[in-house]
């Protein structure tokens, strides 16, 4: 019989953190991504501890009920992987699959760079892996320079305190709009647009649903709703905030290759195929290890609520690979 569901706190390099664990069994940390919480994963923790495994998925720096830092430099990316390696040996353990969704998705491919000895295996959601290269630009700047005359959302997100007054003003419209607006449920003139006019606001991107979509309940978005009004949303933002130095940081990882056996999943209609088409292509080189890449039909950018036993059997598929 599988343990309940339970939440508790660790302390992990130098913060709090919340996190819901289930399970016994060989370690697998789930990593959300933006705006999101531990509960993005609510289908998967129950499944994966059915299925024989340790379940951790943690409110990341910044979010729900873990610590939120003051200063934006403290959220660059070798923080956020090293909260996730002090995971690791606060709960006891040597290693773990780690799986990302989204932002958590960079979290997860840097760890598993970064530390191969803790993480033997990778799962990616949405986000492909997009490598590190000597001839990329400072991102903010490549970011100007593709945007042109219109608004780029990653650009929007980088005057402190801009972004947040939008979304704060209405938690719950907001995520209604990325929710919806980011799905394979919306309709083609309600998709979420992430290049967009400098007089258009961060809410005017993307529609507003109706109705709720089938997979998110009025009770999964109060859950959404109500972590967000303990958080607020400078944290997740202040991720956005640290891309270039997120790039000076990581010079030295220029040309590395995944070797792990890994996993990735992403949807027809997910935006981020838009995005990182070119990385998407390259997975092949760029992922050694790279055992299944699944590209959904009629799913967007919230994959693992839009189509949890789809991609709960493809999780369970890639972690029994793994002892193979």
């Amino acid at each position: 019989m599988t343990m309940p569901l339970q939440h508790r706190f660790i302390e992990t390099n130098g913060i709090r953190m919340h996190i819901a664990e289930q399970g016994q069994g060989p370690l697998v940390i789930l990593c959300h991504g933006f705006p999101e919480c531990w509960y993005v994963w609510r289908h998967q923790i129950e499944a994966l501890a059915a299925a024989g495994y340790r379940v951790v998925a943690p409110d990341q720096r910044g979010y729900g009920l873990t610590d939120r830092p003051e200063n934006i430099d403290q959220y660059h990316i070798l923080n956020l992987t090293a909260d996730i390696v002090g995971l690791v040996h606060a709960l006891g353990e040597e290693t773990a699959t780690i799986v990302g969704h989204d932002w958590g998705a960079v979290v997860a491919w840097t760890c598993a760079v970064l530390r191969p000895d803790v993480f033997p295996a990778l799962g990616l959601l949405s986000v492909p892996y997009f490598g590190y290269h000597w001839n990329e630009p400072q991102p903010t700047r490549a970011m100007r320079e593709m945007a042109g005359d219109k608004e780029f959302y990653q650009l929007y997100f980088q005057e402190p305190g801009k972004a947040e007054a939008e979304l704060e003003a209405d938690i719950r419209k907001s995520l209604k709009m990325f929710f919806y607006a980011a799905s394979g449920d919306a309709l083609p003139e309600e998709r979420w647009r992430f290049m967009f006019e400098k007089s258009e606001t961060l809410l005017d991107t993307g529609g507003q649903p109706k109705a709720l979509p089938a997979w998110l309940s009025e009770g999964d978005l109060e859950v959404f709703a109500k972590s967000f009004e303990i958080s607020g949303f400078r944290g997740g933002l202040n991720w956005y905030r640290n891309f270039d130095r997120m790039w000076e940081l990581t010079r030295s990882l220029c040309g590395a290759k995944i070797h792990q056996p890994s996993l990735f999943v992403v949807g027809a209609l997910d935006v981020t195929m838009a995005m990182y088409y070119p990385q998407y292509e390259a997975l092949g080189e760029t992922m050694p290890g790279l055992r299944k890449s699944v590209v959904m039909p009629g799913v967007g950018h919230w994959i693992q609520q839009e189509r949890p036993a789809e991609v709960n059997a493809l999780l369970i598929e890639f972690l029994a690979g793994l002892a193979h």
